[in-house]
């Protein structure tokens, strides 16, 4: 399509300019599936004329399009999609007030999320934070969950005591509307009106000639239930990531989840561990029956367990506050007790310390009930007509030797497990490969492993020794902005470094064991570039959120129609 302009002087046509059209992601489906069933062009011509960030314009609701409208503040694109509501800076009034409460549309604003804010986000229409970047704890649960979310906005100053957010001079305050675009990272002063694409016809015609070009698979990163029926909704082959530690926070669990970490003893640890055993298993058993006959690749918990207990900051202010005002009580107590675990867990860098496969050394008990709750979910879903097929994965291993003892120790869990249930489970252990030592040494660890997950998220941490969320928050955008890197390596794969460890990795671990299942869960699963650099390498499958499966699937396919124009030429 083209976009012309002219005019018409006594009678005589002047073209002045002539430049591509513009159309939106509706549009570009549905106007490349009519020629192709006019005869006009081909279905891999069709494929690769509609970018697959038009796809994100079919998923999510947009502002309406003609609407004219001033932006108050700008800041990364971390959730597509647009949303508009009245301003909250509490998860609890955001959960009271929302979805799920009182019904009303709100918009959660905080200087940044943390996971005990899940609750106030799903309750939210869309998030902003002050601070955070495409990587953050509201970027992922934006994606995760389809919220359109602006994060790292760092123009806004949120005071919640004050009950309002300032932009400059503008003072927005709690009940006052605002409208957020996530997908350009524009904050709104007021209300739009906002509309929800139409999931055409079209839409699934397209993709379905998607999905017969593709080689690669495309996997979706889900942690319950209901995220695994949207993501076979949009086209998931399976579940390339379920993180169980994001079955902890829920209301219900995290009181036995956090007595579970004070205890004493190995004996009480274990009774609150029985306590958690039937909600994971229910869990697990929710997810199996929704991806009938899928493979479903379970990470065993992985974050350090202080992130389980409120923030050591928190606690020193309740205890203070309370040392005050109610000396003696039993909830200054319990407070001084919860501070003195935290002090004691306190790590000076929690990304590089006791998490990942070295909390399954040190605390076994932990991933032994995990094990046992996946096998038993798996069971009680097999026992009700359904195909399952779950894949362990042990996380952050960086020596063989760690995943030997680690797996050593679940394959007996796993085998009584299965004995006093009397069944068979197709069953497999892996290991998420996030650490460059891990991929040097992946021809030692494939013997001990029947898949690799590439962690592509802390991979590319601990490949550039950057930490995430303070190198998006501080530096990253400079960087960019003055060409040191060409782009966000959290946001698109650094084929030059990460991805020659990948590259290293993928061709050792073959030697060893050629059948080795090999895929890819950060974020980098559902971006196009990175897709088509996964395809360039082999790799069995991507896995992304459940919203950008349809992206990765049209990714895919234009990477296989790439690689094969390569070689015809």
């Amino acid at each position: 399509m083209q976009d012309i302009e002219f005019t018409i002087e006594k009678g005589r046509l002047f073209i002045l300019q002539c430049r591509s059209g513009k159309r939106t992601g509706p549009a570009a489906v549905r106007v490349a599936v009519d020629m192709v069933n006019e005869g006009r062009i081909t279905r891999d011509e069709a494929l690769l004329r509609v970018t697959p960030e038009l796809l994100d314009q079919c998923l999510h609701p947009v502002i309406e399009p003609g609407s004219v409208y001033s932006t108050i503040a700008t800041g990364l694109p971390a959730g597509p999609g647009a949303a508009t509501g009245i301003v909250v800076l509490s998860s609890e009034k955001a959960a009271e007030l929302g979805k799920g409460g009182e019904g009303k549309s709100v918009i959660l604003v905080r200087a940044e999320t943390n996971p005990a804010d899940l609750k106030g986000m799903l309750a939210s229409e869309g998030v902003l934070t002050e601070t955070g970047g495409m990587t953050s704890h509201a970027a992922l649960v934006a994606r995760g969950f389809g919220i359109p979310t602006v994060a790292g906005c760092s123009s806004i100053h949120v005071d919640e005591a004050a009950g309002h957010f300032r932009v400059g001079d503008l003072i927005v305050r709690e009940g006052d509307a605002i409208t957020l675009n996530g997908t350009k990272g524009e904050v709104i002063l007021g209300t739009l009106p906002v509309v929800t694409p139409e999931m055409t016809g079209e839409f699934g015609t397209f993709l379905s000639w998607a999905d017969e070009v593709r080689t690669l698979y495309v996997r979706a990163n889900a942690d319950t239930p209901e995220d695994s029926e949207i993501a076979v909704k949009f086209g998931a082959q399976g579940i390339g990531l379920c993180r169980t530690e994001h079955m902890f926070f829920a209301e219900d669990r995290r009181p036995i989840v956090q007595a579970m970490i004070l205890a004493e003893t190995d004996e009480e640890r274990q009774k609150y561990l029985d306590e958690l055993l039937p909600y994971q298993r229910n869990d697990f058993e929710g997810i199996f029956r929704a991806m009938n006959g899928r493979p479903v690749t379970i990470r065993l918990i992985d974050p350090p367990l202080h992130e389980f207990l409120p923030p050591l900051t928190q606690l020193i202010e309740s205890v203070t506050r309370l040392s005050i005002t109610s000396p003696g009580s039993a909830e200054l107590a319990a407070d001084k007790a919860m501070l003195a675990k935290v002090e004691q867990m306190h790590e000076v860098n929690p990304m590089l310390g006791l998490r990942g496969c070295r909390l399954s050394i040190v605390f076994p008990q932990i991933v032994e009930m995990q094990t046992r709750a996946i096998l038993e979910g798996a069971a009680a879903a097999k026992r009700g007509g359904f195909d399952v097929h779950p894949e362990i994965m042990i996380p952050l291993v960086s020596e063989v030797n760690e995943l030997k003892v680690v797996r050593e120790d679940l394959e007996r869990t796993a085998k009584a497990t299965l004995a006093e249930l009397g069944v068979e489970i197709d069953y497999s252990f892996g290991t998420m490969i996030e650490i460059p030592r891990a991929a040097l040494t992946s021809d030692l660890i494939a013997e001990h492993a029947e898949f690799f997950s590439f962690g592509t998220n802390d991979l590319t941490q601990t490949t550039y020794g950057f930490s995430r969320d303070d190198a998006e928050d501080k530096f990253l955008r400079v960087y960019v902005d003055r060409k040191i890197l060409t782009s966000n390596p959290f946001e698109t794969l650094d084929q030059t470094g990460v991805g020659k460890l990948m590259r290293i990795c993928v061709d050792q671990a073959r030697k060893v064991r050629p059948n080795i299942k090999l895929g890819i869960c950060g974020e980098h699963g559902g971006e196009p570039s990175s897709i088509a650099f996964c395809h360039e390498l082999g790799l069995d499958y991507v896995s992304c959120s459940p919203f950008r499966v349809p992206i990765a699937r049209l990714a895919a396919a234009q990477a296989n129609l790439a690689s094969n124009a390569d070689r015809d030429r």
